[in-house]
């Protein structure tokens, strides 16, 4: 049981399930958990002391197998970053250091001139 969501007016309950194994284990533990809801509903009536016991819906909760396929997929991101890196150490810009382009600088002489000539 990974998860339980009960409705704000306790009518019903979501129980969220995950198995670990292939799918016919997953098959066979949604069959057996659908076979005994009754018997879960009436023990879970019993140990919360409810007047009204909520229904009971099972779903299976693929979320685990979720977050190992996207670890999976870090790994190997993980992986080819490492392979990028050990690419670029060593490695020199194809074209000058700095290729952008700076502000041009202005000479202050001939700031200078270019004012005495248009006085």
């Amino acid at each position: 049981m990974t998860e339980v969501r009960l409705t704000g007016d306790a009518q019903n309950a979501t129980v969220y399930y995950t198995v670990l194994g292939e799918d016919a284990d997953q098959q066979a533990s949604a069959q057996a958990l659908e076979s005994a809801r009754g018997m879960i509903r009436s023990e879970v009536g019993k140990r919360l002391g409810m007047r009204t016991v909520p229904t009971i819906a099972f779903e299976f909760d693929g979320i685990p197998e979720s977050a190992r396929h996207l670890d999976e997929v870090l790994a190997k991101a993980r992986e080819a970053d490492a392979a990028v890196a050990a690419a670029r150490e060593g490695a020199q810009p194809a074209g000058e250091a700095d290729p952008y382009k700076k502000p041009r600088e202005v000479d202050e002489d001939l700031d200078e001139a270019v004012e005495d000539d248009e006085a």
